[in-house]
């Protein structure tokens, strides 16, 4: 229990023991106050709501010691450790203490970074700071979560316009002949670039026409590490044209390594250098839009199934995701030849409507 000591005149010490022991102190110029305040302690404390206001940890110290004990994947923890030293680090929002915080400052903050960022990387900073701030809330380090309410910048997603057959077909043509058949087996698996480079020949089985995902190549092309999340660990139906581009593959270059795919001198394939250098070049020789990724093999063959009637459902478990609702979002168009379908399936459903009216009259 606390304690109240007259220092003088209107001076009075409140004095009480914090969660862990450890003494605290406040100077009031009223004795009801004093009193006040350590009735709020006393209560704080019983209700496992004590905050100390006085600790001095700032915003910065307690990002860094956030993101070092979260269970991420090395790609994952690289990200967030970029975000916090490039985004955090250095702003005005840095050296707060994490208790001073208040709302506007990361207002503030949020509006500083929008003028240098994209809105969907300042969407994804303000969720990092907002997951900081709510584990800083369960320390009971401060009493409440001061980037709940932020206003962000409006984000206009690009709508995505899938490659068709003949585009991916063109793209194979053009990249480098050793390549050609990763063009085909990304679009035909909906592979994640990683994946792609992490095949090997054990993953594939021509007899019961199946391909295991079971790792992905890190970016320096050094390690095989487990896919994106546990759904992307996965079976995928092994499509007759991937399975021909492979078996060519295979007859023409060989397999040195474990791996199905690998440059000329035996290694695997940094993605950098395959999908800045290689792919790339292939993209402005084959005529496709600028900025066509190998990504846009993995839109192309959601869209492919979602345009043929297969559900949300069966393309997320294809493609690895989590839910379907993001496959919806990111994949719920249909190819662009789409147009001459709706216009049949409007005029098809009319003239039956037609027919049926015209012999009921009858």
């Amino acid at each position: 229990m606390g304690h109240i000591q007259k220092r003088g005149e209107r001076r009075y010490l409140a004095r009480w023991l914090d969660p862990d022991g450890r003494e605290r102190a406040k100077t009031f110029t009223r004795k009801s106050d004093a009193e006040r305040h350590l009735a709020s302690v006393e209560g704080a404390k019983l209700a496992g709501a004590y905050i100390d206001h006085a600790n001095a940890t700032t915003v910065v110290q307690y990002a860094r010691q956030w993101a070092a004990t979260r269970p991420y994947r090395p790609t994952t923890a690289a990200r967030v450790k970029a975000y916090i030293d490039h985004h955090i680090a250095g702003t005005r929002i840095a050296d707060r203490r994490l208790a001073a915080l208040r709302p506007s400052e990361v207002q503030a903050w949020a509006t500083d970074r929008s003028k240098v960022l994209a809105p969907v990387t300042v969407r994804l900073l303000v969720s990092l700071l907002r997951s900081i701030f709510t584990s800083a809330v369960q320390d009971r380090l401060v009493a409440s979560n001061p980037v709940l309410r932020v206003s962000l910048p409006r984000s206009e997603k690009e709508r995505i316009v899938p490659l068709t057959v003949l585009q991916v077909q063109a793209l194979a043509a053009a990249i480098p002949e050793r390549c050609s058949a990763m063009v085909i087996t990304q679009a035909g698996l909906g592979l994640r670039i990683g994946e792609l480079l992490a095949l090997r020949t054990v993953d594939v089985d021509f007899l019961r026409r199946t391909v295991r995902i079971e790792h992905q190549l890190t970016k320096d092309g050094k390690e095989l590490v487990p896919p994106k999340t546990p759904r992307s660990r996965r079976t995928l139906p092994l499509p007759q044209v991937v399975a021909e581009a492979l078996a060519e593959h295979i007859s023409k270059f060989g397999i040195d390594t474990d791996l199905l795919f690998t440059t000329t001198t035996g290694k695997p394939y940094r993605q950098a250098h395959y999908g800045v250098q290689i792919f790339a070049a292939a993209v402005r020789k084959a005529g496709l839009p600028a900025g066509t990724t190998p990504h846009d093999l993995r839109h192309h063959f959601a869209s492919v199934l979602l345009y043929a009637g297969e559900s949300v459902v069966a393309v997320a478990e294809r493609l690895g995701h989590e839910n379907a609702a993001l496959v919806l979002r990111t994949y719920g168009h249909l190819m662009p030849d789409s147009e001459d379908r709706t216009r049949r399936a409007i005029d098809d459903a009319w003239t039956v409507d037609g027919l049926q009216t015209d012999s009921a009259h009858g």
